[in-house]
């Protein structure tokens, strides 16, 4: 049985993500994230004017006469949801947690995928593979989708993207679409996403919160690392720390960046205090322009 708060929770971020859907995004997902191309559909007898290169040279030698094979476009696509639910996911100082922002954006992927009439799946990882709902279609699928983005409680607190991936190449054997939705506080991921992104179309979705950039000056503060339990006691009105910490924190994502291009991973990137709709229009425009 649903709570009555996290049953409210689904229809609010329903009702907010299918009106963004219908309104901005539903035509530039489409633009942008097309069909495989064309699948084999059947064998029929040739026909004079039919191309000699779609003959079936072993239905021709088993039936004795010529066939040809049939192709119709595969627009059907897959999305499947890679959803960080690591502790430091559980954080935020301005408006809402990180995982609150990601449960969002899960959302609005999945409405504009099924909008599309796509397949959307959903894989909640931590350090270890906490859930896979494995990809389909409608309204009521994605529903699931969100119910067990806001309510899993995850049994684990640390980061192993590459754990998911690789789990991800083993459950999915057909091209997807796959959002990796994470704050991307992890080492050592470059050669398993790069094997994924030659085998899906990986976008990475790097949420952050503004104090994991910057500290502000109020004194002696207490941080905490959410995944190993550690907590320091500083001086954040000490200004060399202050500037330490931002350079420490600058060279990490640039780190991050260069890793996720080298693999030829397109990053979008979001933060808590900002609107997310900007950064997702400057993807798909991006998009567009690569494909045009």
């Amino acid at each position: 049985m649903i709570p009555r708060e996290v049953f409210k929770k689904i229809k609010k971020i329903q009702i907010t993500t299918s009106r963004m859907v219908t309104d901005v995004f539903a035509g530039q997902y489409q633009s942008v994230f097309k069909g495989k191309g064309m699948e084999f559909y059947e064998v029929r007898e040739y026909f004079p004017g039919d191309e000699i290169r779609a003959i079936d040279w072993n239905v021709t030698a088993r039936m004795g006469r010529p066939f040809v094979k049939k192709f119709v476009e595969e627009r059907e696509l897959s999305v499947v949801l890679l959803l960080d639910a690591s502790a430091s996911c559980d954080f935020g100082s301005v408006k809402q947690l990180k995982k609150q922002l990601a449960t969002e954006l899960c959302s609005l992927l999945a409405f504009s995928a099924i909008k599309n009439n796509d397949k959307v799946g959903l894989l909640i990882f931590t350090d270890k593979i906490e859930k896979f709902i494995p990809p389909r279609k409608g309204v009521r699928h994605v529903l699931r989708v969100i119910r067990e983005a806001i309510y899993h409680k995850a049994q684990s607190r640390g980061t192993d993207i590459s754990l998911a991936l690789e789990y991800l190449n083993r459950v999915m054997k057909r091209k997807s679409i796959v959002f990796l939705i994470s704050d991307f506080l992890d080492k050592d991921f470059k050669k398993t996403i790069s094997i994924s992104n030659k085998r899906h179309d990986v976008v990475a979705v790097t949420i952050t919160d503004p104090r994991e950039s910057e500290l502000p000056d109020v004194g002696i503060i207490e941080i905490t690392d959410a995944e190993k339990g550690e907590s320091l006691l500083i001086d954040s009105s000490d200004p060399h720390l202050r500037r330490m910490y931002k350079k420490e924190a600058t060279s990490e994502a640039r780190q991050r960046e260069h890793l996720l291009r080298s693999a030829g991973v397109d990053n979008i990137y979001i933060r808590t205090d900002t609107a997310y709709t900007k950064e997702l229009i400057k993807f798909f425009r991006m998009r567009e322009r690569r494909q045009s």
